[in-house]
């Protein structure tokens, strides 16, 4: 692996579709699910999310890199985006507490970036044609890279909480914290483990394909259902670990992946969207206060809201005022709720972190 910055690169969408732009410095091809995120600060946060892995993220914030990378800034042990478009890439770095720039943590990760990208126009050209699979390279010859993009699957029913879930059970947080969680990890944010943490938790979390008898027998007082990629309903597993807790009406909460295995667990589908909803601006209401809430999102896949409204057990709590989607639902006989968008990422800053409060209060009734 080669380091030529400025060396010419390109972007191949999978219609055949060419931008060009130019290498950050790091050769080589990287290829995924294009996505666009539209937060203005938190790069580092979103290329360590478990739930984008294998996807290629395309930055709508002209700068990139330009306060560098705190290694208290990250959601998991490494990068999880499979490349980086982006418009400007900052080769210097200007703050105080950064531990070093984007470049050097790039190269220790052996991420491939293309900068110098319209991004606007890429943007503008996905909005419509949706999200689709691409390819960045060093090597300019796009019938090379049309090969590859030919092998590439597709995201629609592609499992991947598999690929970034724990091999191991851990243990987070203080061993005498006064109340006991049960996570599976389908691709869990540190942050989500820290908000539970500190509000009294000791957590035990476990792989993505635990039962629910290996969960139970922690004893926890609660039950959590994670975040993580890919599509929901391959997850047969974590849907039969739902069906459980939800039949036994024990605390459950779920986050954005976990919110729709909740979903699929009681017969309601999810279904791919357009282009999903990436970033850190998405105003949601909460109908049952009537607040609200500016929040972090990351999900290309979304429940059905038409599903849910005509659920008997179900009732639809929250909605994406954007385009009406549904943003957070609760079962009306079971101590069970769910959310499509992040409470941990606290853009609002702090619009959705009464939701872990909910949690805990739903575990001490």
């Amino acid at each position: 692996m080669g380091y030529t910055k400025h060396k010419k690169a390109i972007l191949l969408l999978a219609d055949g579709t060419v931008f060009e732009g130019k290498s950050i410095g790091i050769e080589g091809t990287a290829y995924g699910e294009i996505c666009y995120n539209t937060g203005m600060t938190g790069y580092q946060e979103i290329f360590t999310d478990p739930s984008y892995f294998g996807q290629m993220m395309l930055t709508t914030n002209a700068h990139i890199g330009n306060y560098g990378v705190n290694a208290s800034e990250v959601e998991s042990d490494s990068i999880k985006i499979s490349g980086l478009v982006c418009k400007n890439f900052s080769f210097t770095d200007s703050r105080v507490d950064s531990s070093g720039s984007l470049l050097n943590y790039f190269e220790n990760n052996k991420l491939m970036a293309i900068s110098d990208i319209d991004t606007r126009a890429v943007v503008r050209y996905i909005r419509d044609k949706g999200a689709m699979n691409a390819v960045i390279s060093t090597n300019t010859n796009v019938e090379d890279l049309k090969e590859i993009l030919k092998d590439i699957p597709a995201m629609n029913g592609l499992e991947l909480a598999s690929k970034v879930s724990t091999k191991e059970s851990y243990f987070f947080g203080e061993e005498d914290a006064p109340i006991k969680i049960a996570a599976l990890d389908l691709g869990i944010k540190k942050n989500i483990l820290n908000n539970l943490a500190k509000r009294g938790c000791y957590i035990k979390v476990f792989p993505y394909n635990a039962t629910f008898e290996e969960m139970k027998a922690f004893n926890p007082d609660g039950y959590f259902l994670s975040n993580g990629p890919g599509d929901p309903s391959p997850l047969k597993e974590a849907q039969e670990v739902a069906k459980n807790i939800i039949a036994n009406d024990l605390p459950l909460f779920g986050i954005c992946l976990g919110h729709q295995v909740i979903a699929l667990a009681n017969g309601i589908k999810t279904y791919k969207m357009h282009n999903g909803h990436r970033g850190i601006n998405h105003p949601v209401k909460n109908i049952i206060s009537g607040k609200g809430e500016v929040t972090s999102q990351n999900h290309g896949f979304v429940v059905d809201r038409k599903e849910v409204e005509a659920h008997p057990e179900f009732e639809m709590t929250h909605v994406h005022l954007n385009d009406d989607t549904l943003a957070g639902m609760r079962m009306k006989n079971k101590n069970c709720f769910s959310v499509q968008y992040h409470p941990e990422a606290s853009p609002g800053p702090h619009d959705s972190a009464y939701l872990f409060d909910q949690f805990i209060e739903n575990i001490k009734k």
